[in-house]
């Protein structure tokens, strides 16, 4: 392990990450348009591949650990496939579990209305998509959209690696002579400044104005981050960070399926993206903290 930070190869790999990134999200500023860009879906998912293209710009054109470039980004693994599998079920399962627990939350201090009963605010979209007429009960079609979640969410995955596989997979260990904590946290910082080109134009937070929803991110990827850095360095891979990011996109849109109608979402206080979302991923990150030391401990 390096003892310094390679500064040249954070550098060429930040400038490619970030390049990247804004040229992709080009037509949204030059349309006009933003995120009514036609299109515009399809270039989200394509800037999710920069993070990528940044981690091969520092393999391939400054040779930086090409030989061992699988093991050392954790696409690969020491214990196969089969040592992935204790820390891929949960990092499947929790964001369906945190964005409930958030809910709870967002419910209890005032911020989240829901409507468990009626589902009015869902009623109201299918409605609006022309859907309501479908023979199939609204709670059925709830909860056909949570399983949908943990089901199609593994399409997600894919685009998701596009960016862990750079995030989590080479920054954060190439940071990590800079301390455990402080790297996991930087990374969650840089991954959100990342998100400029989109969120500047209303994504995530279209309530709220463009410096502040660029801000509101940062302190979501900071709480996602953390979690997904742990992750990261507890199973020496790569792969529980794709998936974990992407059941958390998957997930993102359960508060429209649990809302009650006549009341705007701010994604600034509710879900994972809202300020509850962030003391729920805080205080369970605590937890598994606490109970990893406990288990070394014991094995010590």
């Amino acid at each position: 392990m390096r003892t310094r930070v390679d500064l040249p190869a954070v550098a060429t790999f930040l400038l490619v990450t970030f390049g990247a990134a804004w040229l992709i999200a080009l037509p949204l500023w030059t349309s006009g348009l933003g995120l009514n860009t036609p299109g515009a879906g399809v270039l989200l998912v394509a800037m999710m591949a920069a993070p990528t293209l940044g981690t091969l710009a520092v393999v391939l054109v400054l040779r930086r650990r090409p030989g061992t470039i699988l093991r050392s980004t954790g696409l690969t693994s020491e214990g196969g496939v089969r040592s992935l599998l204790p820390w891929a079920a949960p990092a499947w399962l929790a964001p369906l579990v945190l964005v409930a627990l958030s809910l709870l939350l967002g419910a209890a201090v005032g911020v989240f209305h829901a409507d468990l009963t009626g589902f009015s605010a869902f009623r109201e979209l299918l409605h609006a998509a022309g859907a309501d007429r479908v023979p199939v009960p609204v709670p059925a079609l709830v909860l056909i959209q949570v399983v949908q979640v943990l089901l199609v969410g593994w399409i997600n995955v894919i685009p998701a690696l596009g960016e862990e596989w750079g995030w989590r997979g080479w920054l954060l260990p190439a940071l990590l002579p800079l301390g455990r904590w402080p790297a996991i946290l930087l990374v969650g910082v840089v991954w959100g400044l990342w998100h400029a080109p989109v969120i500047l134009v209303g994504y995530n937070y279209p309530l709220e104005p463009a410096p502040v929803a660029l801000l509101l991110m940062v302190g979501f990827c900071v709480a996602a981050g953390s979690l997904l850095g742990w992750l990261r360095l507890r199973s020496d891979s790569v792969w529980p960070c794709a998936i974990g990011h992407g059941f958390v996109n998957a997930a993102a849109g359960l508060p429209l399926v649990l809302a009650a109608a006549g009341r705007p979402i701010d994604n600034a206080t509710t879900g994972l993206l809202g300020w509850t979302g962030w003391l729920v991923m805080a205080l369970t990150l605590g937890a598994a903290t606490l109970v990893g030391r406990r288990r070394a401990v014991h094995e010590v």
